[in-house]
């Protein structure tokens, strides 16, 4: 059963830091939830590489091989956590950290919009998984 947000830890009288909108987020899903985000960043990472050379076709199989394992290991994630706080989390560390490589590992750069939209989009994601009703 899908608790809505508003059910925290407070109303179980469990620790509120291992609730997310009313998921009990245990060790294990934080460890897959690391685990897919591991998997999306080399994912990511394999399909810039390719695209920097296209001609090694290797560097596309890699990319299509570490989505497919990542999204395996999120479906988990969905079963334990529900899909909206699954997904929510996912994204917000895979932004934060996609855009971590691209920078210091690509060189690439973000416009003074594209930075604040960074951190707009960690917010609004945030606020969806938390449940803040502003």
């Amino acid at each position: 059963m899908i608790r809505p947000c508003v059910e925290l830890a407070f109303r179980v009288n469990q620790p509120a830091r291992n609730f997310i909108c009313g998921a009990d987020v245990s060790f294990s899903n934080i460890a897959l939830l690391v685990i897919s985000s591991g998997l999306f960043i080399g994912a990511a990472s394999a399909a810039k590489i390719w695209a920097l050379s296209p001609d090694d076709r290797s560097w596309l199989v890699a990319t299509l091989l570490l989505y497919t394992l990542g999204n395996l290991v999120v479906l988990k994630l969905i079963r334990d956590l529900g899909m909206g706080v699954a997904l929510s989390l996912s994204s917000v560390l895979q932004l934060l950290a996609v855009n971590l490589v691209a920078i210091f590992f690509f060189r690439e750069e973000l416009s003074g919009i594209q930075t604040m939209g960074l951190f707009l989009a960690i917010a609004a994601i945030a606020m969806i998984t938390l449940g803040a009703d502003g």
